[in-house]
């Protein structure tokens, strides 16, 4: 319900006026459950690749609540905490159809501040709380058991780099039309320079590739819309979390549209899946495909600066955090 309170609530931000076309691309902002962030998995991104001697730079803002709880045979998982990641980025059209760049991120993970406000959340509106209401709010708590045995358990707060991702992308096709339709090729080598004992990153080097496509629409005086998708996978070195449960490949997809209504803004919604990245468990939470919905728009504060604000749930319940919040401010250059 969060989703659509935010797209609908962008809706009314700015006046409305004169209609020009404004560049839709999906929100680019991944899964950020505690055992799958730390992988490369591919994250939704756009089907223009950036002009020779164009640049990009952004800074962007993940929050996740995660809480899940459950047990079955010999296997027992709890995730109750934060998670929040910062990320540099920067790309640059290096020649014509092709970019590069890089992203460093810091991943802090501590018990948060945001239980309280989702409880009251779900009892404003009937929704369930599970088992919130057993466990003390704001603590942090990730550990998984099986047979006997702790796989991994972190209960301190902790911050630093994550694991950097060198990107790149090669135009496949653009048809150059006042409502363009396109197709890029991106790839990601995301690099172990992060703790993977206190879960900021896999303790692997992990290379994605994918394909990211967009068709564009005109509604003539109510603005323009465009479909975009992203299909990929994901090659995953030997980590250091979970090893011996560690999948090699991963599949990735993703789909959404977006609606210019006005020059200034842009309301999007996505849904994004990823198959499991574990194996060996009866646990949802470890060894299931994950699927996310993210709704929320990007609004231009100037002809080359924009603000992405997102917030995101998961349709397949304790494969993803109860809810995340993504902001995102780019400048072109």
């Amino acid at each position: 319900m969060g989703i659509w309170a935010v797209t609908a609530g962008l809706g009314v931000l700015l006046p409305w006026g004169p209609v020009d076309a404004m560049e839709i691309t999906p929100l680019r902002t991944g899964n950020m459950a505690p055992l799958l962030h730390i992988h490369g998995l591919p994250v939704p991104d756009g089907a223009r690749i950036l002009s020779q001697q164009e640049g990009e730079a952004s800074l962007a803002v993940d929050l996740a609540n995660n809480y899940a709880l459950s047990a079955k045979g010999d296997e027992s998982v709890t995730f109750d905490g934060e998670t929040y990641r910062v990320a540099l980025e920067m790309r640059y059209g290096i020649a014509p159809g092709v970019e590069a760049g890089i992203e460093v991120p810091l991943v802090l993970h501590s018990g948060g501040f945001l239980d309280g406000f989702i409880e009251g959340f779900h009892d404003t509106f009937n929704f369930s709380n599970d088992s919130r209401d057993d466990v003390n709010r704001d603590q942090l708590l990730y550990r998984y058991d099986k047979g006997g045995s702790s796989r991994f358990r972190l209960d301190d707060s902790n911050g630093g780099i994550g694991d950097i991702r060198l990107t790149g992308g090669i135009q496949l096709y653009d048809d150059r039309s006042a409502n363009p339709r396109r197709l890029a090729m991106r790839g990601a080598l995301k690099l172990p320079t992060g703790d993977s004992g206190h879960l900021r990153g896999s303790g692997s080097v992990d290379f994605a590739l994918w394909l990211s496509a967009s068709d564009d629409y005109s509604l003539g005086e109510w603005g323009h819309l465009t479909a975009f998708a992203n299909a990929g996978g994901t090659v995953m070195g030997d980590g250091d979390v979970l090893g011996e449960q560690q999948r090699t490949l991963a599949a990735t997809g993703n789909a959404g549209f977006g609606w210019s209504p006005i020059d200034r803004l842009a309301l999007k919604v996505q849904a994004t899946w990823n198959s499991s990245l574990y194996k060996g468990s009866a646990l949802r939470e470890i060894d299931n495909d994950s699927l996310v919905i993210t709704g929320g728009g990007t609004i231009a504060l100037t002809e080359r600066t924009s603000l992405d604000l997102a917030i995101s749930e998961d349709l397949s319940v304790e494969t993803a955090p109860d809810v995340a919040f993504h902001l995102a401010l780019r400048q072109r250059f």
